[in-house]
């Protein structure tokens, strides 16, 4: 093990946190800047381009968040392998991991692109928004394999400890999206401007190149992680084990991403100018969420090679330290956009005032639990580091499907709220959720899992690839 790695095992909590979790946010917050460097050019296209947009986000999300879960479990299994000290299981499980969610990304690429028009007509998506809707969602549909690719080199890398690297890759694309939107959006020489669709093809290529880079860096053995060809041949047995422990984080990714996408269902029926304040105004939360998400991921590595060394008092420790930051953190950033709204909304949609008093009003309603939900990341880092992703499951569940959904169709649907009682919604499921969430940390389930335990499979493993290698 390289001493960064060995830094994360001992030493101040807070320097570990903070090395893991500045460069994670960074890169999160370039990683955002595709959907926001969308959204900044489509809103030169006007209210409906902006609505074609984010009806197509969910879906596309939705599909993600399926692989996600397996990401997740190939990410937690590598960090506690590098805390045990067992580098020949954290190249088997990098490889057969990427080779499952690449599989995975292709068939789920291939299904949305049929069904994307099946999905928009579903959706109730008004016909001055659908064909840019189409055009974009099948373009994001044929990119997906390249969204899974770079997002599992991210995971394996944070699994690893070494998250700068991930974060130079996508400086570098954000900025050549940002050159390549207008240039696809409206037209440059000879290049045809595509309108909305344009700006998935942008992202297309760009994402591209970011998965390359990414596979490169994995079979050049530079870092704690040398992968070769021979370690993408199909071990069935570790793709079994993966298959249960991804299945639950799966299933909960997924239930964000459904419950968002129904959300979009239930705000469809309010009109446009709904679905673009709904889509304007998360662009802006998902940003902010984006430092309670980095925090959480440094909890969940940090944590996961303490659990992998058995160091369990030290990452209670970690749980602690990082719920407190993210509610402090996110806490002060609430603030700032309650304040703020309307002119971060107007960044976005310039001149659309409709658009920017309804945008506004939305995040308004959830900045102030802003804070709550950085608790709740944090806490479910924990679980996951500890391979208790059963538990962040039921928690996606419940915060989804029993609070947020039900609450917004009664407060929306049988009050005189109307739209407002969606908005109402979001910081009353955020509040509930997190206690939950609390309770269930403090029984202490997670202490008691251990994955790396599981010696003899390991010791398995590790024989079949000595003897692949010749070494015996």
């Amino acid at each position: 093990m390289d001493s960064k790695n060995s830094k994360l095992l001992e030493g101040s909590v807070i320097k570990s946190l903070l090395a893991l979790a500045i460069p994670i946010i960074l890169a999160n917050i370039l990683q955002a800047t595709y959907q926001l460097t969308d959204a900044f050019w489509v809103g030169r296209l006007g209210g409906a381009a902006v609505a074609s947009v984010s009806v197509s986000f969910p879906i596309t999300f939705l599909l993600v968040s399926l692989g996600a879960g397996f990401a997740v479990a190939g990410s937690t299994l590598i960090a506690q392998y590098v805390g045990a000290r067992n580098k020949k299981m954290v190249n088997h499980v990098a490889a057969q991991t990427l080779l499952m969610v690449g599989i995975l990304s292709v068939l789920l690429g291939f299904i949305g692109y049929l069904l994307a028009p099946t999905i928009l007509r579903l959706m109730g998506v008004a016909p001055d928004v659908f064909a840019d809707a189409l055009g974009f969602m099948r373009v994001s549909m044929c990119g997906l394999i390249f969204i899974f690719g770079f997002s599992m080199f991210q995971s394996i890398m944070r699994g690893i400890g070494q998250v700068k690297m991930p974060m130079f890759i996508v400086l570098g694309t954000v900025i050549f999206n940002f050159l390549l939107d207008p240039m696809f959006i409206f037209g440059w020489g000879q290049i045809t401007g595509y309108g909305v669709k344009g700006a998935a093809i942008a992202t297309f290529i760009t994402q591209a190149l970011a998965a390359f880079i990414g596979l490169k860096i994995l079979l050049g053995g530079k870092f704690y992680i040398h992968l070769k060809l021979a370690d993408f041949k199909p071990d069935f047995k570790f793709i079994k084990q993966a298959f249960f422990l991804g299945f639950p984080a799966s299933v909960e990714q997924s239930a964000r991403a459904l419950g968002m996408a129904a959300m979009t269902f239930l705000i469809a029926s309010f009109g446009t100018l709904a679905i673009a304040a709904f889509g304007v105004g998360s662009n802006i939360i998902q940003f902010v969420f984006i430092f309670g998400m980095g925090l959480s991921m440094a909890v969940s590595v940090l944590a996961g090679q303490n659990i992998g060394a058995g160091n369990i008092k030290r990452a209670a420790g970690i749980a602690r330290l990082g719920a407190i930051v993210s509610f402090f953190t996110l806490s002060v950033i609430g603030i700032i956009a309650f304040i703020f709204a309307p002119y971060f909304i107007a960044f976005f949609v310039p001149g659309d005032q409709p658009v920017i008093q309804a945008g506004a009003v939305f995040v308004r309603f959830v900045a102030l639990t802003f804070g709550f939900v950085g608790v709740q990341m944090a806490l479910t880092g924990v679980f996951r580091a500890s391979g208790n992703m059963t538990a962040t499951m039921i928690l996606a569940l419940v915060s989804q499907w029993v609070l947020l959904l039900p609450l917004a169709y009664l407060l929306s649907k049988h009050t005189r709220l109307g739209v407002n009682g969606m908005w109402w919604a979001f910081p009353i499921a955020n509040v509930i959720i997190v206690i939950i969430t609390m309770a269930w940390y403090a029984k202490g389930d997670w202490k008691k899992k251990r994955l790396t335990e599981d010696e003899k499979f390991a010791e398995q493993v590790c024989e079949e690839i000595i003897i692949e290698e010749g070494v015996r």
